[in-house]
């Protein structure tokens, strides 16, 4: 659920993939991907 709502701010433009806690990099990063915004989890 984190891991959507921190993606989705990513999208967004409010957050940045780098500042995303350790513990749920992964998961917002497959969320990216499956977006077609893999660039976004840089």
């Amino acid at each position: 659920m984190m891991a959507l709502l921190i993606a989705n701010r990513i999208i967004a433009g409010k957050y940045e993939y780098s500042r995303t806690p350790e513990v749920l990099k992964e998961q917002v990063r497959e969320i990216l991907i499956e977006a077609g915004l893999e660039d976004l989890a840089q």
